[in-house]
């Protein structure tokens, strides 16, 4: 009977061993997904804030040609003057 005994407590001890690993190996893949979304949204965040830093490079760029296509008529338009004063027509 002992031979019984010990083959049933082995059998007792593999469905624990086996309930143990089913435990861990859903607390693994649930540690998986949430790594997955913390790196999920710090590319999101990083995405984000990409996004945001070239809509104002863009705003700059536009306000820079602006101010040059500004610049360029005042010159042209002080040249013209500084041409009419010579009487360089």
């Amino acid at each position: 009977m002992s031979g019984e005994a010990e083959g049933s407590a082995l059998d007792l001890a593999v469905r624990r061993l086996e309930r143990a690993l089913g435990v861990l190996e859903q607390r693994m893949a649930e540690r998986v997904r949430e790594a997955g979304a913390e790196v999920g949204g710090l590319f999101d965040n990083d995405r984000a804030r990409l996004a945001a830093e070239l809509d104002a490079s863009r705003a700059r760029e536009k306000a820079l040609e602006e101010a040059g296509a500004q610049a360029s008529q005042a010159l042209s338009k002080a040249i013209a003057e500084i041409r009419s004063a010579l009487g360089d027509d």
